[in-house]
């Protein structure tokens, strides 16, 4: 097992997340080269396009949306589902973040520029999928993040079957508590998300939890 080789260091300083206005964009500009990128996450940021520029985003809301790792929230019906479905780590990174990025799903954001920048995070080792696959051998669902340590990013997940993509976020807790991580960040609590055990916790405390997290052990089944 190899853990992921640091980028060179960013060029940018990180602005101060309290900076934030109240849809919780702290800053716009800098770039997407690997080390801003992880040197936002390590900051309490993450990166996201905004419509009236060019340049990215940086975000930090408040409240930030948190899933507890001992508090996911599995159904019923969705633990029947994760027998229906194979999950897979980091074997088709592409595949999912194209579609998470497909622009006919609503609200999309997540343009050419995010995906270039995830995919080479995704070859430099931060940058993860969790995949779901059919009985037939069919990618259906799935998520990707980054990870940093004991912190799991989560940064956006797509179906193409029922409960997949949750079979998915199933699959990817159960690899961060086997693998001792500590923090699953959602950004923002969702209706869809909250079904699932997600909660809001003040920017504050998450700035608090962060830096234990990001220090702790990354999950062997990031490690390559």
């Amino acid at each position: 097992m190899t853990l992921p080789l640091e980028p060179p260091p960013s060029s940018w300083e990180m602005p101060d997340p309290d900076r934030a206005d109240e849809s919780g964009l702290v800053a716009i500009g800098a770039d997407l080269a690997p080390g801003t990128i992880l040197a936002a996450y390590r900051s309490g940021l993450f990166p996201m396009p905004v419509r009236w520029s060019r340049a990215p985003g940086w975000w930090s809301p408040d409240p930030r949306g948190i899933i507890p790792l001992e508090g996911l929230r599995v159904s019923r019906s969705l633990r029947k589902a994760t027998e229906r479905f194979e999950v897979r780590i980091d074997t088709e990174f592409d595949q999912v973040i194209d579609a998470c990025g497909d622009p006919r799903r609503p609200h999309g954001w997540i343009n050419r520029a995010i995906k270039d920048a995830y995919r080479d995070l995704h070859r430099r080792g931060w940058a993860h999928s969790v995949e779901t696959w059919s009985a037939d051998g069919e990618l259906v669902g799935g998520l990707y993040g980054i990870a940093i340590g004991g912190l799991f990013a989560g940064e956006s997940m797509f179906h193409r079957a029922t409960d997949a993509s949750k079979v998915a976020l199933v699959g990817l807790v159960e690899a961060l508590l086997a693998g001792g991580a500590e923090l699953l960040d959602v950004q923002w609590k969702t209706d869809h998300l909250a079904t699932l055990g997600a909660v809001e916790i003040p920017r504050s405390q998450y700035l608090e939890l962060l830096p234990h997290a990001v220090r702790g052990p990354l999950p062997t089944a990031f490690q390559s």
